[in-house]
């Protein structure tokens, strides 16, 4: 039972279409397999590398496919339904080829961008660390001058790809000043002195690896700055802005496959001689299932259609990050228990997209944070006083 959906152009409809397409005949029938086997799906990303769903939302001009945000999402969405982890492959990988596409020279875009759009080279995002998670501007790696160019060291955690990715894109202190001291780079995954470590054993999600990597005094060229000296650490929550829209459209898929799975389940499990979907009780929790995932949907979208406007959209995507994150693991719950003692199940998927749910509340900035950007940007408009009759 697709999404039904008001896209904004015939092309868009076959985009989001064919995302639809690959996503339930070539990605579902492996899910259940890879993540039961913690199999990374490289391959995967070669596809819809080729397809050119990894460089969906930036320019043609260098080498994207040049739709809006608001497709963008919407074709992530259609992944995540089926597999969780590639939709969350994918949204990194948008997400680190942000700061070079965005804040690179032209040079360096020229020279590097393409291949990471096209999907040949796969990316990472190297922010946070053991002591500075939701506190960037705590972070200790340091990258500091050597001759021309630059020597990095210390640990980034929570890399997704870490190990598998073809690059990262690594923020680093070139400073001692909190906020104007962190930089960004971009970094060759098989640069000497960069090691990985074990990676992370998950309770979800375990089709994509996590993992810690230690930069040892690795020697990077003076042109792997991205963005000026300093500037990082803007660039890094910028991408966060972005990349939490990609976080609250794959939750946002994810419910949309719990909740098709268990209105598909209850139109054909019968009791009292009639089907499930029903009998009332049954009725008015998967009702309330749709509400929950037609209300994520709404809100990420109206965020999308402000950040492809150029209008300010930080506020909203910690609005949409928040909601759907918290609808998907309210929705994958509930999918669970309309399923009963089969929901419990490994035979059906629904008890894998609850355990998925659960990170998705914690990364891009967990959903208390996403709460404390919200008040901040509340404080900020209403720093003109209480208007007074």
């Amino acid at each position: 039972m697709p999404a039904e959906r008001n896209l904004p152009t015939p092309e868009a409809e076959e985009i989001v279409g064919l995302a639809r397409a690959v996503a339930q005949e070539q990605l579902a029938p492996r899910a259940a397999a890879a993540e039961e086997d913690a199999a990374f799906p490289r391959d995967v990303f070669r596809t819809l590398g080729g397809l050119g769903f990894l460089g969906m939302p930036y320019p043609e001009e260098l080498g994207g496919s040049g739709q809006p945000y608001e497709v963008y999402l919407q074709a992530l969405e259609e992944i995540a339904a089926a597999w969780a982890s590639v939709g969350v492959g994918l949204s990194v990988h948008v997400m680190s080829c942000y700061p070079l596409a965005g804040f690179g020279t032209d040079e360096q875009r020229g020279r590097l961008l393409g291949e990471m759009l096209a999907g040949d080279l796969l990316g990472g995002y190297c922010l946070s660390e053991a002591e500075a998670g939701s506190d960037p501007a705590a972070m200790r790696t340091r990258a500091g001058r050597d001759g021309e160019g630059w020597r990095v060291s210390g640990s980034k955690a929570w890399v997704t790809h870490g190990g598998e990715a073809d690059f990262y894109t690594l923020f680093a202190r070139t400073s001692e000043e909190r906020s104007r001291g962190i930089s960004c780079f971009l970094v060759p995954g098989d640069a000497p002195g960069l090691t990985v470590g074990t990676p992370e054993r998950k309770m979800g999600l375990t089709g994509s690896t996590t993992a810690t990597l230690d930069y040892e005094d690795v020697a990077l060229a003076a042109d792997r700055l991205i963005g000026g000296e300093g500037e990082g650490l803007p660039i890094a929550l910028r991408a966060l802005d972005s990349g939490r829209l990609g976080i609250a459209a794959v939750a946002t898929g994810l419910a949309q496959g719990s909740l098709d799975l268990a209105v598909s389940y209850a139109s054909e499990r019968e009791t009292f001689g009639r089907p499930i979907i029903e009998h009332q009780g049954l009725g008015f929790l998967l009702a309330d299932m749709a509400a929950a995932v037609e209300s994520a949907r709404a809100v990420t979208l109206e965020a999308a259609r402000r950040r492809d406007r150029g209008l300010p959209f930080a506020r909203q995507a910690a609005v949409a990050k928040l909601l759907a994150t918290d609808a998907a693991m309210k929705v994958t719950t509930d999918a669970v228990q309309v399923l009963g003692g089969a929901g419990y199940t490994k035979e059906f998927p629904v008890e894998r997209h609850m355990r998925e749910a659960k990170v998705m509340q914690i990364f891009e900035g967990t959903n208390q944070i996403q709460r404390l950007v919200i008040a901040r940007h509340l404080a900020r408009r209403g720093g003109g006083g209480r208007r007074r009759g």
